[in-house]
């Protein structure tokens, strides 16, 4: 077999294709038309058996690799795959979610006239001041409901929230339980015929009530009798409230008036 023909079979084993021009290159050398004739039938196992050849030659050449027999030792005993149990997984239980709810903000102070103590919303959050417009108010009530006008002050403000870092649960619920505890602990010490809650904050968190109960009487579980008032800052903005304040007083305050006559 000549070089090109060898070139050929190693191009076809190999799945290259030969690409030949359709028209004549120019400055080209003429071509040789012998090369272009497909080979002789009598060649091609020829061809084939040459790599064949090859790879025998190999394989007599190459050691034959016997397989390893294990031959089992007197009294070995032999090895058993040990399956252990998958437990089954248990149930996640899930935990409701808590959904924190932001402490309320407020300042109340404990006050006592006459037979009267008054649970009074601080509009600015510090203690009264002898000037101050929202105290001022306050005194020209207790003059309208009959009472001192200089009201005692019983224990220091509630400020809430208590604390301002910590896990301590401050949520409504927690400041409720705090004011009442609170008011009924000083009204144990000093007993009083009626409670005022001035204000918000003193209505929902003494009197679980809201701003639907101005100027009405409550009664409160461990508390007693209540009447719940405007805080001092909203009649100050609303004066027309003063008027519904002041006829619901004329009803209300015969409870704190008559063991004054009596």
């Amino acid at each position: 077999m000549n070089a090109e023909l060898r070139r050929r079979a190693y191009l076809d084993a190999m799945q290259v294709a030969t690409w030949l021009p359709r028209t004549e290159l120019p400055f080209a050398a003429p071509s040789r038309m012998e090369l272009l004739a497909p080979p002789p039938v009598d060649e091609a196992p020829e061809v084939a058996s040459e790599p064949l050849a090859v790879v025998a030659e190999v394989v007599r050449e190459a050691p034959a690799v016997r397989p390893k027999i294990e031959i089992p030792r007197p009294g070995a005993q032999p090895r058993q795959a040990v399956v252990e149990p998958v437990a089954e997984a248990e149930p996640v239980e899930e935990k409701p979610v808590r959904v924190s709810v932001p402490p309320p903000r407020f300042a109340l102070q404990l006050l006592r006239a006459g037979d009267c103590a008054l649970l009074v919303e601080l509009p600015t959050g510090q203690s009264f001041q002898s000037r101050d417009p929202a105290y001022i108010l306050l005194k020209d009530l207790l003059r309208a409901a009959g009472l001192p006008d200089s009201p005692q002050l019983l224990g220091e403000p509630v400020r809430w929230p208590l604390l301002v870092r910590g896990n301590m649960d401050q949520g409504p619920q927690a400041a409720l339980e705090f004011v009442q505890s609170f008011v009924a602990a000083r009204l144990e010490e000093q007993p009083c015929t009626c409670l005022w809650l001035v204000g918000l904050p003193a209505i929902r968190f003494a009197g679980e009530a809201d701003e639907q109960s101005y100027n009405r009487e409550l009664q409160i579980e461990g508390l007693g009798a209540c009447w719940a008032v405007p805080g001092l800052e909203l009649l100050m903005e609303e004066p027309a409230r003063k008027r519904e304040l002041w006829q619901a007083m004329r009803r209300t305050r015969q409870r704190w008036l008559a063991p004054a006559h009596s």
